[in-house]
């Protein structure tokens, strides 16, 4: 009898430990990733702190480095809007595209960006489903452009290249080249996409929802 009260007694609270952690859990988790992100920040700018003393008011204002560089962020914003400074930009990246190894880096980086930006509506022309990595299981990818013709595995079919951004981190992924036939058109828009994999399925788009 006692064991048997004493096995209840050890499942009810295993089962209420185990309530409330998957209650603390997301709550931990998010409150962890800011804290990383704001320390991984803090680093970035730490080398504007010298800038404090060209701004005295700025050193009674705690992590002040923050509002230096989100200033800096903004005005670049505002100033590549000019002609001029996009031209110096671009002698500046003609330069890079001499070093092999940082054009390499560099260039990759950039044309990453630029895919994942909302303004770019150039580099992921449509979001689509592959079989990979067997048949019967679907990967979301995103179409890039049309194989030319002299790289094309088979001149009777067109083929495209394809990203497929991994979970949870979609800047990396596999490049495959896949025939029109195999790729499975979709309705996501590209943010819709990159939810679905950043966050591994669980936050689904209204298109995606079972009813």
């Amino acid at each position: 009898m006692f064991k048997d009260y004493a096995s209840r007694a050890v499942s009810t609270l295993w089962l209420l430990f185990i309530n409330g952690l998957l209650t603390l859990l997301p709550f931990i988790i998010t409150a962890g990733i800011i804290s990383f992100c704001f320390k991984l920040l803090k680093f970035w700018f730490s080398p504007l702190k010298h800038l404090q003393q060209i701004f005295p008011l700025l050193n009674g204002i705690p992590h002040s480095e923050f509002i230096i560089g989100i200033g800096i962020i903004f005005v670049a914003g505002i100033v590549l809007k000019s002609f001029v400074i996009r031209y110096v930009v671009k002698i500046f990246e003609t330069i890079v595209d001499q070093v092999p190894l940082i054009s390499l880096i560099y260039m990759s980086v950039k044309q990453l960006v630029q895919a994942f930006s909302p303004e770019d509506h150039l580099s992921f022309k449509q979001v689509i489903l592959v079989e990979f990595p067997r048949a019967g299981v679907y990967s979301i990818g995103f179409q890039t452009t049309q194989v030319g013709s002299h790289f094309s595995p088979n001149q009777q079919k067109r083929y495209f290249n394809v990203f497929l951004p991994t979970t949870p981190n979609p800047t990396t992924g596999i490049f495959l080249i896949v025939a029109e036939e195999e790729c499975i058109p979709t309705k996501l828009t590209t943010q819709e996409a990159m939810t679905l994999i950043i966050s591994g399925g669980i936050i689904q788009p209204d298109s995606c929802k079972v009813n």
